[in-house]
């Protein structure tokens, strides 16, 4: 019997079942109910890995960002990527994805610390810098930093002991170079001078190095929050 003649024939019924046919699956992360007025425009993927881990298995994390670039630039050659490594307390508890989305301030993970109760530390002496709620506590009332002073603190916090120079600052914390509040390497002393007045007689925890920058230490009377199941690895 002929090709065509198999293909035709009648398959007998009783060998016949409806399969059903399995809906396709959404992209991680794809949200279910889009916003009125909004459009997904690209992802982020978190990668929860330190170096130690990853030297472990014989890689490192340039090498994997490189590797994530080269397949992506395969199978989507008109994407645009951008990559950045989170940076994190040495000593922060917690699942390193968890550490990372906090860090890089991925929204659910953020909403999730605000519904923590208040702690224990708010109403200590000393100062509480909470980076999870963007807020600083000054012996258990909240301080008037304004969101500039806040992510100014913060990115020497997350620095703990290293001298951070004023270019750096700038070019971190001011990215939109039309932005008209944007200081020089020289103004930025006057963003500091205010930081600190708002510290009151903690404001040497911000450290002045002559000639190059400002530096974050160790002090007695510092707690940092570092967010939700992430304790503060001790008193800083």
């Amino acid at each position: 019997m002929s090709t065509p003649a198999l293909l035709d024939r009648p398959a007998p019924t009783r060998h016949l079942r409806a399969v059903p046919t399995p809906a396709p699956e959404p992209a991680p992360g794809a949200a279910r109910h889009l916003p009125p007025g909004t459009a997904p425009r690209g992802f982020a993927l978190y990668v929860g890995i330190d170096e130690a881990k990853a030297a472990a298995d014989g890689v490192s994390l340039g090498v994997l960002v490189e590797a994530l670039r080269r397949t992506l630039a395969d199978l989507a050659p008109s994407a645009q990527t951008y990559a950045t490594v989170a940076l994190a307390p040495t000593g922060a508890g917690g699942r390193d994805v968890d550490v990372v989305r906090l860090a890089l301030h991925e929204p659910s993970a953020v909403a999730r610390t605000k519904q923590e109760p208040e702690d224990a530390d708010d109403l200590a002496g000393g100062v509480v810098v909470d980076i999870s709620r963007k807020r600083v506590l000054i012996d258990g009332e909240s301080a008037a930093f304004t969101f500039k002073e806040f992510e100014l603190l913060q990115y020497l916090v997350l620095r703990e002991g290293r001298t951070i120079d004023r270019s750096e600052l700038v070019a971190s914390l001011w990215q939109n170079p039309a932005d008209d509040d944007a200081p020089g390497e020289r103004t930025i002393d006057v963003h500091v001078r205010r930081l600190r007045a708002k510290l009151g007689r903690f404001e040497d925890i911000v450290r002045t190095v002559r000639g190059v920058g400002y530096r974050f230490d160790r002090h007695a009377d510092v707690t940092i929050r570092f967010g939700h199941g992430t304790p503060s690895p001790d008193r800083v």
